[in-house]
């Protein structure tokens, strides 16, 4: 019997994210768009992430990154698997983002003391580091972010919200 193996695939180039525009004079008139929902959350996204990348930029960690950081910190010992459920991603991604941490420097794997099985994540002294910076980060972020709207507002954003993610 022979076998056939399938030519590698060209490599793809990698996907670069495009954020949204700043805001300019004119682009107020969106003819019958400005009543879809969805726009105006992605307009709303693209604003938000705009500024976290300005503002997370000399720190070199990704949304998600500082989200598996805090995640870690809050529950030591957590499995990969706890993270990628707490964070609702699927394993391979959470397994890619914690190798990147690892490879910093900012987290370790260990042998679960439950379970043999699993491996236990922890923080290391650069990754409370790291984490510290990044929430001092979100603070700045938060408060350019919440100062838009009024404490009832924000309560009532974060419920609006929480209803479409689920």
């Amino acid at each position: 019997m022979i076998r056939r193996t399938a030519a590698a695939a060209p490599a793809r180039p990698k996907e670069v994210l495009a954020i949204t525009t700043p805001h300019v004079a004119g682009d107020e008139d969106i003819g019958e768009i400005r009543h879809i929902v969805g726009f105006h959350i992605r307009l709303a996204h693209g604003a938000v992430f705009r500024h976290f990348t300005e503002t997370f930029a000399q720190l070199g960690l990704t949304q998600k990154q500082v989200s598996v950081l805090w995640l870690v910190d809050d529950h030591p010992d957590i499995a990969q698997t706890g993270l990628a459920q707490r964070m609702r991603m699927d394993r391979a991604t959470t397994m890619a983002i914690v190798n990147r941490l690892e490879a910093k420097g900012y987290l370790v794997r260990r042998k679960s003391s439950s379970d043999g099985r699993m491996q236990a994540l922890n923080l290391t002294a650069p990754g409370r580091k790291a984490l510290s910076a990044a929430k001092r980060a979100i603070q700045q972020h938060e408060h350019w972010l919440k100062s838009r709207f009024s404490k009832r507002e924000v309560v009532k954003l974060i419920e609006l919200l929480t209803r479409i993610h689920e």
